[in-house]
């Protein structure tokens, strides 16, 4: 059976379908991507969030056929760089790469411009390693212990540099304490290089700090490592021990790398997205780099990622209402 439209009905809808086909298209992103894609990375050059994105972003270049150029927007422990993401158009050309306080934050700021859970669509982890506590080569406490006995001694009289408040620095600190009854302050910068400087230059005795940060001034002599904050030992200071060997208890944190794009990005353009870096993490010469760094690649679906962040949500706020930690 035919369907007999009006003229005037039939011009109509005519016109409405050539307006809306481009953007049905468009939409779809079913040949993205057609442009150069905006890598955020919410910390500063010489960073580990800077350091990882920086060995995967040729690749991800390559493979997606566009360039892919990092913007590096750091401040207020990736929450800057974070919230333009949020507010970004969400069609698979505005890309965040961070780390895992993304899902710190929420529980230590009390006020943030973008809600974690709501406004990212979670695309894959690349990849994941553990903070690393390190000294001032002149500092006198060469071992987790040394450390604990000392702040005892004289609480309030250390302090520790992290990449910012809500970063898992903070937290692997915030923990020490906790668990070992210490009391240091906090000297929160605004990204790793920056604090890296600085511990070397004496102004800040310890840094807990991601692996790719520090890991070639470990190497040069130039910081002493006393511990990481996972409960594995990491592949690249096989010498270094954990926190929970160097004697503190229930002592775990974790640090990963991932990418996120804004809510509602259409779903071809994540799992392209999603594809590449799978594909990325498994060749071996991107291994070993994120190896030499101390980390290991991951890879893995949306979904997986996505339970990783509801998770942690939790985990972390009430961690922080048992340290009592809060930033205005």
């Amino acid at each position: 059976m035919k369907l007999f439209l009006a003229p005037w009905l039939h011009a109509g809808l005519l016109a409405l379908a050539a307006f809306a086909s481009p953007f049905a298209a468009h939409a779809d992103n079913g040949d993205y991507p057609t442009k150069p894609i905006r890598l955020v990375v919410p910390y500063p050059p010489g960073g580990g969030t800077d350091v990882i994105a920086r060995i995967v972003q040729e690749r991800f270049a390559t493979l997606l056929g566009q360039p892919v150029l990092i913007d590096n927007r750091g401040g207020a422990a990736g929450s800057i760089g974070t919230e333009l993401v949020a507010k970004s158009a969400p069609d698979g050309y505005t890309v965040l790469f961070t780390l895992s306080s993304h899902t710190i934050n929420p529980a230590i700021y009390a006020k943030l411009g973008f809600d974690t859970a709501k406004d990212f669509a979670p695309v894959g982890m690349v990849a994941s390693l553990p903070q690393i506590l390190v000294a001032n080569t002149q500092f006198p406490a060469n071992t987790v212990a040394e450390l604990v006995a000392l702040a005892k001694a004289k609480p309030d009289s250390i302090s520790f540099a992290s990449v910012g408040n809500g970063s898992p620095g903070h937290l692997a600190g915030e923990l020490l304490k906790l668990r070992t009854g210490t009391q240091m302050t906090h000297v929160p910068y605004r990204g790793g290089g920056p604090a890296v400087t600085d511990v070397m230059g004496g102004q800040v005795p310890l840094l807990w700090v991601s692996i790719p940060a520090a890991a070639q001034f470990v190497k040069a002599g130039k910081l002493k490592a006393l511990a990481v904050s996972t409960t594995k030992r990491s592949a690249a200071f096989p010498d270094v021990p954990t926190m929970q060997e160097a004697g503190v208890p229930d002592f775990d944190v974790d640090s990963w790398y991932a990418v996120f794009v804004p809510a509602k990005t259409p779903k071809p353009a994540v799992d392209r997205l999603n594809r590449v870096i799978n594909t990325v993490v498994k060749e071996p010469e991107i291994r070993d780099k994120l190896l030499a760094q101390g980390s290991e690649g991951v890879g893995g679906t949306p979904e997986q990622l996505g339970k990783v962040v509801t998770t942690e949500l939790v985990r972390w706020q009430k961690l922080a209402k048992e340290a009592s930690i809060k930033v205005d």
